[in-house]
């Protein structure tokens, strides 16, 4: 035989086999690491574009708003003035900065009014969602839980200018023709409960933005909890039955505090939606600038409504700073509603420490 010549390969042979199927497997954990890697890539940029878009927010809210921050300084929080100023006449220059004569801007009843608004509403819609909620899923027959449920998570999305509309025509009317006169006569004239005497003007005001921004909420924070309800293992709340537990000492000690932390974040869901309500509140407060409501029913206005509704006259002021009053007032917004985030997380994590499953750790 000569030496060049080569020895036939057999396909069928055990090692043949064996080298296929080393090759295949090579290029599949070269595939597999080519995935692993990209999909590694994909999600550091998913998890990282959120908090982009949120600094890209603030750095220009911030931005534009550098000479409102100028010239109002830390008095802008503290100050109840909101005067635009004669956008026709002279300008004047302080600190360097350009505005009308006359222009003073102070904060102090925007900050008040989204706080008292939203205080109002989270008081009203977290009891009635939690009630909701566990109505749904505890008590009612599922032939007519489901419907029900299901027109829970329609209201949450009807627009807010027809929640406005409605609270501006219907409920804002109303109660102030039969249910505020009543109330604000018939309260005790003490220290504590005085908020709630006095005119009760046409139902424009603090507590029907109040109420008309827990209609709006009540849907996201009910719906939310009666999912973490689904949620809760039946064998705890049987056996407390069986313990002789009646059924409130049941949803008390077992079902709310079992998912007490998903309930505190359907809480923050509603508040973050409350602080930053607009065309609703703009509708139903009164828009009132520079006064913090007197009474339970006085008008007011929110740093939302009040950016809606200042935006289109703060186009002509030619010096441009009107409309950096209003980024800084959107940047202080921005800034409520993360300081708000924060502290509803610190809350979560705290109450999973502190809590088991059923009870305390």
């Amino acid at each position: 035989m000569g030496g060049d010549e080569s020895m036939p390969v057999d396909s069928s042979s055990p090692v043949t086999s064996l080298v296929r199927r080393g090759r295949r497997s090579r290029r599949t954990r070269a595939s597999a690491s080519f995935e692993d890697r990209l999909w590694h890539v994909a999600t550091r940029v998913a998890v990282s574009l959120p908090l982009l878009g949120l600094a890209f927010v603030v750095v220009i809210l911030a931005v534009k708003a550098w000479p409102a921050i100028k010239v109002n300084g830390p008095g802008y929080l503290t100050s109840s003035s909101w005067q635009v100023g004669n956008f026709y006449g002279s300008i004047q220059h302080t600190h360097g900065v350009a505005h009308p004569q006359g222009a003073i801007y102070g904060a102090w009843p925007l900050i008040a009014g989204t706080l008292e608004s939203s205080l109002i509403a989270i008081l009203i819609a977290v009891p009635v969602s939690i009630g909701t909620a566990f109505a749904l899923t505890e008590r009612l027959p599922t032939w007519l839980a489901q419907p029900l449920g299901f027109f829970v998570e329609i209201l949450a999305g009807i627009p807010s200018v027809v929640i406005g509309l409605w609270g501006v025509l219907e409920l804002g009317p109303f109660l102030a023709q039969h249910v505020y006169p009543v109330v604000a006569s018939h309260v005790p004239n003490v220290p504590v409960l005085r908020y709630l005497r006095g005119p009760v003007g046409y139902g424009e005001g603090l507590l029907t933005s109040g109420l008309v921004l827990s209609f709006m909420i009540i849907p996201i924070i009910s719906a939310t909890t009666r999912d973490l309800f689904r949620q809760v293992p039946v064998l705890p709340k049987e056996g407390a039955e069986a313990l002789g537990f009646t059924e409130a000492e049941v949803a008390r000690r077992i079902t709310i505090p079992w998912v007490r932390s998903g309930i505190i974040g359907a809480t923050m869901l509603g508040l973050g939606r409350a602080i930053g309500e607009t065309i609703a509140i703009a509708m139903v407060s009164g828009s009132v600038l520079g006064s913090v409501a007197p009474n339970l029913y006085g008008t007011m206005t929110t740093i939302a409504a009040t950016i809606v509704s200042q935006l289109d006259s703060s186009l002509t002021d030619a010096t441009g700073f009107a409309l950096s009053n209003l980024a800084e007032a959107g940047l202080l917004l921005a800034l409520i509603s993360i300081v708000v985030n924060l502290a509803a997380r610190a809350i979560v994590r705290r109450s999973g420490r502190l809590m088991a499953p059923v009870g305390r750790g």
